[in-house]
């Protein structure tokens, strides 16, 4: 196994939380697959990654600002994506490749311009936020337009790590519903995307599902004022990426078939529609881009029951980069999922605390969603009970962030058993966060 004298040499470790034992007849499997990433400017892991260049990988972004005219209103956005954009900016590491692209009905870039990426050093810094004084609000949104702009601008870079910012106030109003999902199935794979919407006149489902489908984060600066302090800790976030493209290899053996897998922490995810064949009885699930972190998935396995006291291998999951000549790179750490038939009740019975902690946390993410779209509706009676099931969910996981969100919009009069009453005034940004933030979970503690 290679290692490498630097200390930043990607690591990765799988660890696989299960209880592995079935009653007679028993055909679930289920686990929770952690996977940890470290070595990437800090020192530590237990399984270097084969191959990894010594030398820090290098990155280009590309910073989408809506330049629609509703970020005219009020004036604060405009000059919050100026300040935002600049602040990301002075967060680029040297040698870094990027670009700022305007959105409205087109995407134009912004700088450096003719169809290239600036290198960041001190002059282009100050280059660039010199062009951001040429921001101005005026036109439609067209948000495909960008994204597209971004590929042909990131694309053209020979670097590791390719990563979008992007920044909406409103709804993608001047495009097709269809023509913004072939531009995120196109640009699936690609690059990452961070999206952002400010204020509360963009739409939740829209910027979420931007995010899902460029594997980042989503979220709401419902204050323009907020805006730099995001964008600074998102640009950090991207710096700190070292390795791409890697993905979940998951193979079962005949007689067993994956019921989904999905990550569950620090976000829910479903990967499962994302499979792609690697294989005989093999997927591979894209988890994007990783810096020092830690992440967990729920893996579902169906197989055939087998008599008292055997045990079978259910799955195997490895974390490989497949390249696009068709080689693939292995990163050397893996786990095994088990299962086991026994007639001992009180083993057969248990449910493994990971596991039970997650599948509340999944179920949490799904109560928010329905109680918000039943208020929404004026089904106020559903929601109530929606939300007061979500209630119950956060309190019992430890779940406080997701807690006091739930707190803007019921009143909770008992959390233990989820009853809450809605509450008759919510403002539109707290419902929104509320939204946005739903499939954020809690770690469970091992």
């Amino acid at each position: 196994m290679a290692d490498f004298a630097k200390p930043d040499v990607p690591r990765f470790s799988v660890d696989v939380y299960q209880n592995e034992y079935l009653p007679e007849g028993g055909s679930q499997v289920d686990a929770i697959v952690t996977v940890t990433a470290t070595g990437g400017g800090t020192l530590g892991g237990t399984v270097p990654a084969p191959g990894f260049p010594p030398e820090r990988p290098s990155a280009a972004v590309a910073v989408m600002v809506d330049c629609s005219g509703s970020m005219d209103y009020p004036p604060a956005k405009m000059r919050g994506a100026r300040e935002a954009t600049a602040a990301a900016i002075d967060t680029l590491r040297d040698g870094t490749r990027f670009a700022v692209i305007g959105g409205t009905h087109v995407a134009q870039e912004v700088y450096p311009g003719g169809g290239r990426l600036a290198v960041a050093d001190a002059t282009t810094r100050a280059q660039a936020k010199q062009a951001l004084r040429r921001l101005n609000a005026g036109g439609g949104t067209a948000i495909g337009t960008w994204l597209r702009l971004a590929d042909r601008l990131l694309s053209a870079a020979d670097v590791t790590i390719r990563h979008g910012i992007l920044l909406t106030d409103g709804r993608n109003e001047h495009e097709s519903p269809a023509d913004l999902r072939a531009t995120l199935d196109a640009c699936a794979g690609r690059f990452t995307c961070d999206a952002r919407g400010v204020g509360t006149d963009w739409d939740v489902k829209e910027v979420t599902g931007i995010a899902s489908a460029l594997l980042g984060t989503a979220d709401i600066v419902a204050d323009p004022a907020g805006l730099a302090a995001d964008f600074t800790r998102m640009m950090e976030t991207a710096m700190g990426k070292e390795v791409a493209d890697v993905a979940l290899r998951v193979w079962t053996p005949v007689g067993a078939a994956l019921r989904f897998v999905k990550q569950v922490a620090p976000a829910v995810e479903d990967l499962t529609h994302r499979r792609t064949e690697a294989g005989p009885r093999a997927g591979d699930y894209p988890t994007g881009s990783w810096g020092d972190e830690s992440r967990d998935y729920h893996l579902s396995v169906t197989v055939e029951p087998a008599g008292l006291g055997q045990e079978m291998l259910a799955a195997r999951v490895s974390l490989v980069i497949p390249q696009r000549d068709g080689t693939v790179q292995n990163l050397g750490a893996q786990g095994l999922v088990r299962a086991v038939w026994t007639d001992d009740m009180a083993a057969s019975t248990a449910m493994s605390p990971q596991v039970a902690h997650y599948t509340g946390q999944a179920e949490l993410a799904q109560v928010i969603q329905q109680g918000i779209d039943l208020r929404k509706a004026g089904d106020f009676d559903g929601a109530t009970a929606k939300l007061g099931r979500a209630v119950q969910l956060a309190n019992a996981s430890g779940n406080a962030d997701t807690a006091k969100l739930l707190a803007k919009v019921v009143d909770v009069v008992d959390a233990a058993t989820g009853t809450v009453r809605l509450k008759t005034r919510v403002t539109e940004a707290d419902e929104m966060t509320l939204e946005t933030r739903s499939t954020k979970t809690v770690r469970v503690k091992k």
